[in-house]
């Protein structure tokens, strides 16, 4: 992890050799995992369940994309999938069929279908965003992957130290081994902090059913549950459905409910007060700066295919926020566990 972060810290500084022809009919870019150096990439990005607008996972991908479009230039076109997911494969294909390179696959549930849409199209760099390049084998796929159980480690000691009760809170959006990796990270951090403190953690959806990352009205009914039974604090990595999580602390902060936000810095992307008013702090996972990053790589030729690059607490690709300064007075606590995990002192578990 560390060598993969140093890697990152690098700007993914190992090249490979530039492909001369343009992948998929792209107007650039190279194929085979090789950077292409195009000046003016045009970029396909291929959304989560809940697409844009979900003010979290996704809207922090293209807010990457964005960015590196303003600065190197080029075009971009982003497309959703259907609520079950099943057009995902549909959706790579789409993009590389009109010459879009690179293509960016937000979200781990693509690693089920990647595989097939890469191998297809082997003139054309595509990344992943949560599922491994090297386990797949594809030279022209960069996995984009992120320490989620150290930030959710911060999220669990920033929750013990401000809980009043004792009890808090985790709503995971679907129950897979991914988001089982932010429960694991914040039951152990709360644990670190106070060993006998309980921590109630459930699902939206089971394995396989993605509704669960936007069905902020389940979220909502699972969270006033933890509220109504002693938490003060709930932790959420639900996507688009963690604004239920929001609007139950919201609703119950006359007891002092609070509640902590994934992905973004759900403080300043949430538009009513009110919901700010009782976000404690977001556990950042900087997709944002993991899009722009490889869209950098390839327009100046370093694309690493076949390559995982993984953002972690050493290489900030995760934290938490501040906005709100709600956390201030326990900042350096915080910031003592965060060094902790960089130096190794503490080993964060990514199974509950």
């Amino acid at each position: 992890m560390k060598v993969a972060a140093l890697l990152l810290a690098g700007s993914m500084a190992l090249a490979a050799c530039a492909s001369d022809e343009a992948g998929g009919g792209s107007g650039g870019g190279g194929g085979g995992g090789e950077g292409g150096g195009s000046s003016e990439p045009r970029i396909g990005l291929a959304f989560d369940t809940g697409g844009r607008g979900d003010r979290s996972f996704n809207d922090s991908a293209v807010a990457g994309l964005e960015a590196a479009v303003e600065e190197h230039g080029g075009e971009y076109q982003d497309l959703s999938p259907n609520a079950d997911g099943s057009n995902r494969a549909d959706l790579l294909t789409q993009l590389a069929d009109e010459g879009y390179n690179p293509v960016i696959a937000v979200g781990f549930a693509y690693g089920e279908v990647i595989g097939d849409v890469v191998e297809q199209y082997p003139d054309t760099t595509f990344a992943i965003i949560d599922s491994s390049a090297v386990e797949l084998g594809a030279d022209n796929l960069t996995g984009l992957l992120f320490a989620e159980e150290q930030g959710s480690f911060l999220a669990g000691v920033a929750a013990a130290l401000k809980s009043e009760t004792g009890s808090i809170g985790f709503v995971g959006g679907v129950e897979t081994p991914l988001i089982q990796k932010f429960q694991a990270g914040y039951e152990a951090g709360a644990q670190a902090v106070r060993p006998d403190i309980t921590v109630n953690s459930q699902y939206i959806s089971p394995a396989g059913d993605f509704s669960g990352f936007n069905d902020p009205a389940r979220a909502q009914i699972i969270a006033q549950g933890m509220y109504d039974g002693g938490a003060d604090i709930v932790y959420q990595a639900a996507g688009g459905s963690g604004l239920g999580v929001f609007q139950a602390a919201a609703a119950a902060a006359g007891g002092g409910a609070r509640a902590i936000g994934v992905d973004s810095d759900q403080y300043n992307t949430v538009d009513d007060p009110a919901l700010q008013a009782v976000i404690l702090t977001s556990m950042l996972k900087r997709v944002d700066n993991a899009v722009s990053a490889f869209i950098d790589s390839f327009v100046d030729g370093s694309v690493e295919g076949g390559a995982d690059i993984v953002y972690d607490l050493e290489a900030d690709g995760v934290g938490l926020s501040t906005s709100g300064g709600f956390i201030d007075d326990i900042q350096d606590q915080i910031d003592d566990y965060r060094q902790q995990i960089i130096d190794g002192e503490v080993e964060v578990p990514t199974t509950p």
